[in-house]
Order: C-alpha cells, then sequence, then structure tokens
C-alpha cells in the first residue's frame, strides 16, 4: 500500500485501498457518457511477437468504458500490417491501427515534411504524435489514456487509474501522469529514472539554483514513465520531441501551458515490469546511453528557454556534482534493496552512474555545439492551419488502408 503523502507541487493520488477494478470501471463507464475515452497504444510490431502485447490485448478486451482505440504501428510491410489487423481485432472495442510506413501516411508525412510541419526522425514521438492526430481528427474522445505495449505485468485496472483522473467530470485535470516502482525479478530496475534523472534534477538545483521549473520535474515520483492521460484540448497545441526526451518534453510542455492545479499524477501498479534497454557501454547511438544524452539535451533545452546560460564550465560543474549525488543514490537504493531482501549489484549500478556522468557531459557538448536544434514536432493546431484539410486526409488514410488491406 502506498503512503498518503504530498510532496512537491503535483497533486499526488495514491494507491490507498485496493479498490476493486470493477468499481472504478462502473464509475468510469458512467463519466464516458459525459466524457468519451480513448486509448493510444504506439506498438512496434515486432511487439506482437512478444508475451507482453497479447496480454494487454486479452486484457483491454474487458475494458468496458472505451469508445476508441488508436493503435500506432511502426516497422511493419505489407503482410506484416495485415497481420496487424487480424491481431488487433480481437479487441471488443471500436479501433484503427495507423500504419506509419504504408504509402498513404508515407505520403501524407512527406508532404508535411516539405512543410517543416513532419517529424524529423523515426521513433516513438512520431508514432504518438500521428496518433494524437488521428484522435483529434476522429473527434471521438474528450479524454485520452496512452501507455507503451511492453508492459509485462499489465492489468486493466493500470488503465482504469490511468484515465480516472481527467475522466471524471468533476476533477479539473488537464494531465495525468503515473507512477509505480520498478521492481522485478527480486531487484530495483529504472535505472536512467533513479540515477541519471533524479539526480540530475538534484545536481541542476545546486549548480544553476532553485527554479519553480525544477521543483516541478522534481515532484513527479516517475519522470520516464511512459504512461499519462490527457483531455482532448490537450493535444492542439502540444510540442512534443521525437527523440528520447519524449516523457521529459510532455511534462515541460504541461508545465509551459497549464497550471499546476491543472497536472498530477497517480498510482496505477504495485508491480510493473517491461523490457529492459541495454546499458550500451560502447555506442552511444543506442540502449541507454543514446537515451541518457537525448533526456539530459531535453532538460538543458527547457532551461535554456527559462533564460539560463550554460558554459563548457558549467557542464563540467554539473558532471561533478552529479556524480557525487548519484553515489550518495547507490547507496541509498542498496540500503533499500537489502531492506526489502532485494538483489543489488553495486559495481553495476555505479558503472551506470559512470556512463550517465560522461553522458551528462556528452550532451553539454553538443547542446554548446548545436545550439539551434530543435527537436520539437510542431503542435498540430499550427498543422492545420497550414495544412487545414489534413484531418480529413488522415482519417481517409486510415480508412482505405483498412478497406485495402483488411481482407
Amino acid at each position: 500500500m502506498a503512503d498518503f503523502h504530498q510532496n512537491g507541487i503535483i497533486t499526488t493520488l495514491h494507491n490507498l485501498s485496493d479498490r476493486p477494478v470493477q468499481e472504478m470501471e462502473r464509475e468510469l463507464v458512467a463519466f464516458s457518457r459525459r466524457r468519451p475515452m480513448a486509448l493510444v497504444l504506439p506498438s512496434l510490431y515486432s511487439e506482437l511477437q512478444t508475451e507482453a502485447l497479447p496480454r494487454i490485448v486479452q486484457e483491454l478486451r474487458q475494458v468496458p468504458y472505451l469508445s476508441q482505440i488508436v493503435i500506432g504501428l511502426d516497422r511493419a510491410d505489407e503482410a506484416e500490417y495485415r497481420h496487424a489487423l487480424q491481431f488487433f481485432n480481437e479487441l471488443s472495442q471500436n479501433h484503427c491501427v495507423l500504419w506509419n510506413d504504408g504509402p498513404r501516411l508515407r505520403e501524407i508525412d512527406a508532404e508535411l515534411m516539405e512543410l517543416g510541419l513532419a517529424p524529423k526522425e523515426p521513433g516513438k514521438g512520431r508514432n504518438v504524435w500521428y496518433c494524437m492526430g488521428y484522435v483529434l481528427a476522429s473527434g471521438r474522445a474528450e479524454s485520452v489514456a496512452l501507455h507503451d505495449c511492453d508492459i509485462l505485468t499489465y492489468r486493466r485496472d493500470m488503465l482504469a487509474r490511468l484515465i480516472y483522473p481527467v475522466a471524471n467530470p468533476l476533477f479539473s485535470y488537464e494531465f495525468c501522469k503515473g507512477y509505480y516502482a520498478r521492481v522485478a525479478n527480486n531487484r530495483i530496475n529504472g535505472r536512467v529514472s533513479r540515477l541519471l534523472v533524479t539526480p540530475l534534477i538534484r545536481a541542476l538545483k545546486k549548480v544553476l539554483g532553485e527554479s519553480e521549473y525544477l521543483n516541478y520535474m522534481d515532484s513527479y515520483r516517475y519522470v520516464l514513465a511512459g504512461e499519462f492521460s490527457f483531455r482532448r484540448d490537450v493535444l492542439n497545441d502540444i510540442r512534443i520531441p521525437s527523440d528520447w526526451g519524449l516523457e521529459i518534453g510532455v511534462l515541460s510542455e504541461m508545465h509551459r501551458n497549464y497550471a499546476n492545479n491543472r497536472l498530477c499524477q497517480v498510482d496505477i501498479a504495485d508491480v510493473y515490469d517491461h523490457k529492459h534497454q541495454d546499458l550500451s557501454l560502447e555506442d552511444r547511438k543506442a540502449g541507454l546511453s543514446r537515451m541518457s544524452i537525448d533526456i539530459c539535451k531535453a532538460l538543458f533545452r527547457k532551461l535554456a528557454t527559462q533564460g539560463e546560460v550554460f558554459s563548457h564550465e558549467t557542464f563540467r560543474t554539473l558532471k561533478a556534482t552529479y556524480f557525487r549525488i548519484a553515489l550518495d543514490f547507490v547507496e541509498t537504493y542498496r540500503n533499500d534493496a537489502l531492506m526489502n531482501g532485494l538483489e543489488f549489484d553495486i559495481h553495476q549500478e555505479e558503472v551506470a552512474v559512470e556512463l550517465f556522468a560522461r553522458n551528462i557531459l556528452e550532451a553539454g557538448e553538443v547542446f554548446l555545439g548545436n545550439p539551434m536544434e530543435t527537436p520539437f514536432i510542431p503542435a498540430w493546431n499550427r498543422v492545420v492551419a497550414a495544412v487545414p484539410h489534413i484531418f480529413d486526409r488522415l482519417v481517409a488514410a486510415v480508412e482505405a488502408d483498412y478497406e485495402e488491406y483488411s481482407s
């Protein structure tokens, strides 16, 4: 059972009573009459072959309150798209599959690219962005949840708890972030969040001084969680990154666009596990190494927009400050693991800290060398202003793909 403490400047909604999912679902069904709900699932085709996604689909079949499920399918050829249509046909709700690599959506993407309005690189950010556009275009939902397709411990109560804060008409929240403890296989996981993000935010406070933005980011219990929900109007003007800085970017945009009392976080699971990225010690363009660089750059860019001035000396100081704080965190997590009877490899933890420290400096050098880098994808309201019929074309392309390839 979670604690009831409210820390930081963001409301925390706890799991205090292990409320039955059927009870929550009855309320959500009632909410859906006034505020229809949708779920976005950004997926790689390869995830259809895993243990996680079939389980997720089976759990979702039992969910009674969703008006729509939008699946973004990446890295799929024609045969794989056909298979994906059959795979997701097991869903009982209205659903559609965006074939992001298909010729129709590629044509739309190429046109937007010429106008400087398309995502610059493939990845989860691009997938999520097109799914958000389709939700807006179809007009079926007022509240929207999003989660990954690699959750090995998925249960439908995770979705119920995630979407409840933005679906309940009595609440004023525009955005909700999921959080949970990353413990699986008798060990503490979530290295990037534990050993990079939190100690880096604390180090930035020491080096740059306290700021409302850093206090805001430090209020989230799991900054890198891939599960969040929002009301439909959020989708119009949010600008999200196309790289690994997606979660940082989404939180930064919510901070820019909304008052803190419109934002919250919710405990969605006692047990959570998903696929794990390699540390990639020798390759800065892969795994957790690339992820850590993109996350650092996302934080540096946001702080720069608030007037912070960075230099080579700033990043060298930041690296040293981070390193000391992160090593203290390693000891803290070791003690936590030992008290709970969990395994803990202090050597591997410190190897990760050393990699992240190097990558803070690397990210700083990249940032200083290319300060005009703008990985943010334009907001959909800008796209609509430039291409007024884009939503009609997006819906037509998805429907035409289905009609041609579903048989």
